[in-house]
């Protein structure tokens, strides 16, 4: 299985992905955008069991808004890393952490939210996937 690595902006904690994600996407929501201060969140979903801090792990900080997303930063540089959700079983390493890994997003989610609209032929959805908890309604690109 195909190992890929990622880093934090000046490089304190190191983390390691196995395989390819359960999904690739985009979120449109207002938590990711604030979070990341930028229009839209590239996201990649693994499994917890396949996600690891290589290095730095003493670096990590966490910020739980709410029970949904706990999200992961480094302490000395501040870069964000990634966020886990509990309730759904995975956790989203964002795409620009691991640079080698090919992004092929597949999906917008909480499209609703855009302040980005983004004219690229994928599916839109309002909310989640309906596996997810979400309504699974698509909305108009």
């Amino acid at each position: 299985m195909t190992a890929y690595k990622g880093k934090c902006f000046c490089g304190a904690v190191e983390i390691e992905v196995e395989g390819e994600p359960e999904a690739m996407g985009y979120c449109h929501c207002s938590s990711c955008r604030s979070w990341s201060a930028a229009p839209v969140n590239a996201f990649t979903l693994y499994q917890p069991q396949r996600v690891r801090v290589i290095k730095g792990a003493e670096h990590l900080g966490r910020f739980r808004k709410t029970e949904m997303s706990d999200r992961q930063y480094c302490k000395r540089c501040g870069g964000h890393l990634m966020t886990d959700h509990p309730p759904l079983g995975l956790v989203d390493v964002y795409a620009a952490t691991i640079p080698t890994l090919k992004f092929s997003p597949g999906v917008h989610v909480n499209y609703a939210e855009t302040v980005l609209p983004m004219k690229d032929g994928l599916p839109k959805l309002k909310d989640f996937p309906a596996e997810l908890g979400g309504s699974g309604v698509a909305v108009p690109e």
